[in-house]
């Protein structure tokens, strides 16, 4: 029997329903002619380009749309970030910890952090400086458009736009979120429209034209959605991503596209969400890379991260070893594309890599793969299983690696699982290694699962499996 592996991550409220886990591993879609339909990918790994100086935290990562530039906040400390990946101090900023937005207009970029201040970097100079317009009131998210400066007025209704082509402020260039009295959490811009989000619900503004104020709320279009977290809105071209609030419950993951917004989240995610402590510290980032575009959500508090691949509607989830083999949240908190690399920055310390398809460690620490099957199972039908063959890409590792990999299986639908079962993944130029395990009892609900973790390229197709019905 073929067992192909069609679904991501998916680890339903009950067993008896569904318990597939899929960490480290992305499934990628086949032509109708290949042996199996969905392949399992190991995720990007990182490999270390830099580290900031005295090892201060990411909370912002910057390329210019303008001039290809890189920028960072790390810590309080604002940093331009070369090619070669010296870090040069360009001033700080007051607040040390939490959330932080750049955007550029061309000539400058604006820098707010969700307080009532804000900063400038000018790309002629490279100097720093404080915004002391009167009428410039900080921001939780900056973007542009059509040439003004965007963002809103943390803790009010309120959002406000720049004179056009500048980081000036005329205090009749503001506007509020009407349609409904929850607060603006923050905006964005998607297609040339103001996408402002709040606690519960979303308007939509475009541009008018109109000499007094340039925008204007769309008629007609309302979204019953906010957020709980405005660090979990994050942006891929045309469209964006968050996890939603609303009057009636909160922890759904949303993709907006043109003026509509569908679910991506599944109950199986949703429930996963609801039982953290704590989900208001969520964030979220967006990078594509080999075709796959990844909107990356991470709990801080509850040390976890899952990911949604826009590609396939699939889910998966990633996470990040310690010494100790104790899995915690990807190191990724903020990321950026520059100098023709998807680049990230750790949540906790200074480290600057990049995320990388050919690098099968975190910055040498290994990553572990795992992959479980949906339960199987005939009518409730005692079966003996003769053997599971897995279908993986084998014989790529180089000397001295003596690569294995481990499957364990369940009877109880994967509610407790036995010890593994260990195998040589193919010596160096082993492409064709049987990984064939034999023997391996009765059940009635049986769930398998393959894990490795040795820095080797892979990739998982699928298995087989030979089954009889058991006879006492």
């Amino acid at each position: 029997m073929k067992l192909a592996l069609t679904q991501g991550a998916y680890q339903a409220r009950s067993v008896a329903a569904n318990a597939q886990r899929c960490i480290n591993l992305f499934p990628e879609l086949n032509p109708e002619d290949a042996p199996f339909p969905v392949t399992h990918y190991p995720c990007p790994g990182l490999k270390l380009l830099a580290t900031s100086p005295n090892n201060l935290k990411y909370r912002c990562l910057y390329r210019t749309k303008s001039t290809g530039e890189l920028f960072a906040v790390c810590g309080a400390a604002v940093y331009q970030i070369s090619s070669s990946y010296v870090f040069t101090l360009l001033g700080s900023i007051v607040s040390t910890t939490g959330y932080v937005s750049m955007c550029d207009n061309g000539f400058n970029i604006v820098i707010v952090d969700g307080s009532a201040a804000g900063y400038t970097v000018d790309l002629t100079t490279k100097a720093f400086a404080t915004i002391t317009d009167v009428n410039f009131y900080g921001g939780t998210r900056v973007d542009t458009s059509d040439t003004y400066y965007v963002t809103n007025r943390p803790g009010t209704n309120n959002w406000y736009i720049s004179l056009t082509n500048q980081s000036v402020w005329n205090p009749l260039d503001i506007a509020s979120k009407t349609s409904m009295p929850d607060k603006l959490q923050t905006v964005l811009v998607l297609n040339d429209n103001i996408v402002t989000i709040g606690n519960l619900t979303t308007e939509i503004w475009f541009n008018t034209g109109a000499s007094d104020f340039t925008y204007q709320k769309v008629q007609g279009v309302f979204i019953e959605h906010g957020t709980v977290s405005a660090a979990s809105v994050a942006k891929y071209e045309s469209s964006a991503f968050w996890l939603s609030q609303n009057e009636q419950g909160q922890a759904i993951v949303l993709r907006m596209g043109g003026l509509q917004v569908q679910r991506v989240s599944n109950h199986a995610i949703e429930d996963i969400i609801r039982k953290y402590a704590v989900i208001s510290d969520a964030v979220g980032l967006c990078y594509q890379i080999a075709g796959n575009v990844f909107y990356q959500i991470t709990f801080p508090t509850a040390d976890a991260t899952w990911v949604w691949d826009d590609s396939t509607k699939l889910w998966h989830q990633r996470d990040a070893l310690d010494a100790s083999g104790v899995s915690h949240r990807h190191n990724a908190q903020v990321s950026a594309f520059a100098f023709g690399l998807n680049l990230c920055g750790d949540y906790a310390n200074g480290n600057l890599y990049q995320l990388d398809l050919g690098t099968y460690s975190d910055n040498g620490t290994a990553i572990r793969y795992l992959r479980s099957w949906p339960v199987m199972e005939d009518e409730g039908k005692l079966l003996t299983y003769r053997n599971f063959t897995a279908d993986m890409e084998s014989g790529n590792a180089g000397a001295p690696l003596n690569p294995q990999i481990s499957l364990r299986w369940s009877d109880d639908r994967g509610a407790t699982f036995g010890n593994p079962v260990l195998m040589q993944l193919g010596a160096a130029g082993a492409y064709d290694a049987s990984l064939r395990w034999w023997g391996l009892g009765v059940g009635r609900y049986r769930v398998f699962e393959l894990s490795w973790s040795d820095a080797i390229q892979t990739a998982l197709n699928g298995a087989w499996v030979d089954i009889v019905e058991h006879r006492a």
